[in-house]
């Protein structure tokens, strides 16, 4: 398993963007706009980790911000912690077995999310190629939130 960045949802872009990188020192490493689903991605490292971002994606901060306003209860200014994993499906099956409800199970052979004991939720991200999908992931629905 490999640790890859930690969501942060924010109100306020520009404020935010001074604090992380005027103010703490963390640089811009790479920002993604979508039109379509009305938000901002703006991934951030510290000086140091910024050649592993740039090169592997990782360790990073992400700021998201949402272009229609929201306010956030329950947590949901921290969104998630993400981490590159061998065999999603593994995983996945291992924790199952533990207990581990899947929220959104690794339909795609890509990316499941899974909360922790504490309900911060938890990315996985399949390294390299999504897997081929397959049961009994492929027809799994959702459960609660992630």
């Amino acid at each position: 398993m490999e640790y890859l960045h930690t969501m942060v949802r924010v109100s306020d872009l520009d404020a935010s963007l001074h604090f992380y990188c005027d103010l703490l020192g963390l640089e811009e490493v790479n920002r993604k706009e979508s039109e379509k689903g009305r938000f901002t991605l703006v991934f951030l490292a510290t000086p140091n980790d910024r050649p592993r971002a740039e090169a592997e994606k990782s360790p990073m901060v992400e700021l998201t911000y949402n272009w229609d306003p929201e306010t956030y209860t329950g947590g949901r200014n921290f969104g998630h912690l993400a981490y590159r994993v061998d065999d999603i499906y593994a995983l996945c099956d291992k924790l199952q077995s533990a207990g581990v409800t899947i929220n959104r199970p690794p339909r795609d052979g890509h990316m499941a999310f899974v909360r922790s004991p504490d309900g911060i939720s938890i990315e996985l991200l399949q390294k390299g190629d999504a897997l081929e999908p397959q049961e009994p992931w492929a027809s799994m629905s959702n459960t609660g939130e992630w």
